[in-house]
């Protein structure tokens, strides 16, 4: 029979069954030596020379930021810790931020008010515009013309995500493809205006691998499931999606493009190489992995120094703290360093101990030919 008292018997009893299981578990990976990949990070043994690098040698240019509240942020505290690090100039990609095109001219227009009633010499701001439903009469041709108002505002870019190639639809649902060719207005008209196409296609080719013991992203795509596009019906295969890519760097010449995180060739730096080598409108940017270099530090130098021309700084979403990784890599000849994001990087870092001529234009001199509006005397 029911009663309170028996209630609460059986809950004490679930209770001590509970708490002896999980100390079973517990006393049986002790004594078998069992443990996750996630809690195994012993700190190293090494003794070697080397320090966090905090503040950037030469002043620099970030030009690859996601600021998300930019129409209200405080940039007098955001400037602070960018003096801190040595930052000159931050450019933030999401300008327009998300929702209807309503919501985003209101962000677009508010964020470029904060930015000239502050602190217009140190931020800048890229548009964006909608891949959807190209196939709707007029859609291009009014996205052409928000960049054409944008930039009359002070946009200095145009930032396109991945949605493009991997999520976008027309009306139909069908996938817009990056080189879609109704598309070829929007890119023409940023090389009309003179600005750069910073653009983001796929992903780590990873994300398409099988999520076994032999995929380097294994740690990423169990933190991140939603991630995977391996058994994916709609999205196509990671090559096809790079492929579109190319070919619009391919057709429109006039068009300077930045090709975001170093195109996703940053595990086969001879393959980037190439790459540059056939588009010479294309630029690139390192930003979310500084970690593909960090692990390669002779063939990533002498790749620098070759491309020095053709590489900018960018570090992706912001964090005052995850540059000192960026400024060690790029600046110090230390050895054997932690990454600051296990899903990114269970390898350790080493520096590139690039010359100083091959750091300035990596830092600021190359973003300064692209945006001739920043101030340059900020980089004096």
């Amino acid at each position: 029979m029911f009663s309170l008292k028996n209630l609460i018997k059986t809950l004490g009893f679930v209770f001590v069954v509970t708490i002896a299981i999980y100390y079973a578990i517990d006393t049986i990976k002790f004594k078998n030596n069992i443990m996750s990949f996630e809690d195994y990070n012993p700190p190293s043994s090494l003794v070697v020379e080397g320090e966090v690098v905090k503040k950037a040698k030469f002043t620099f240019i970030d030009v690859h930021s996601h600021l998300w509240n930019m129409p209200v942020m405080d940039l007098d505290k955001l400037v602070s810790e960018m003096d801190e690090i040595n930052m000159g100039f931050i450019v933030n990609l999401s300008g327009s931020g998300f929702g209807p095109q309503a919501a985003k001219d209101l962000y677009f227009d508010k964020s470029i008010k904060n930015i000239e009633e502050n602190h217009p010499k140190r931020v800048g701001l890229f548009v964006n515009v909608d891949f959807n439903s190209v196939d709707i009469e007029n859609h291009v041709e009014n996205q052409v013309n928000i960049i054409r108002g944008a930039v009359a505002k002070g946009a200095i870019g145009l930032k396109v995500y991945k949605g493009l190639g991997l999520t976008n639809k027309d009306s139909k649902g069908n996938r817009v493809a990056v080189d879609d060719k109704r598309l070829g207005p929007i890119w023409e008209v940023c090389g009309e205006l003179g600005i750069p196409v910073l653009i983001h296609s796929a992903d780590p080719f990873q994300f398409w691998q099988d999520k076994d013991d032999q995929n380097e992203r294994w740690f990423e795509l169990k933190e991140k499931p939603g991630r995977y596009y391996g058994d994916s019906s709609f999205i196509p295969p990671f090559e096809e999606i790079i492929n579109e890519q190319h070919t619009i760097f391919k057709r429109h010449p006039n068009t300077t493009f930045i090709n975001a995180h170093l195109g996703w060739m940053g595990n086969d730096l001879d393959k980037l190489g190439k790459h540059l080598d056939e588009f010479p409108n294309v630029m690139t940017e390192f930003g979310a992995v500084i970690a593909e270099l960090g692990r390669q530090p002779k063939t990533a130098r002498d790749f620098f120094i070759k491309y020095q021309d053709r590489i900018l700084f960018g570090k992706d979403s912001y964090n005052k703290e995850e540059f000192y990784t960026y400024f060690r890599v790029l600046e110090s000849d230390d050895e054997y360093f932690n990454y600051f994001r296990k899903r990114h990087a269970f390898w350790k870092m080493y520096g590139l101990n690039l010359p100083d001529g091959v750091l300035k234009k990596i830092y600021h001199e190359n973003a300064l030919k692209l945006f001739p509006s920043i101030d340059k005397t900020l980089f004096e």
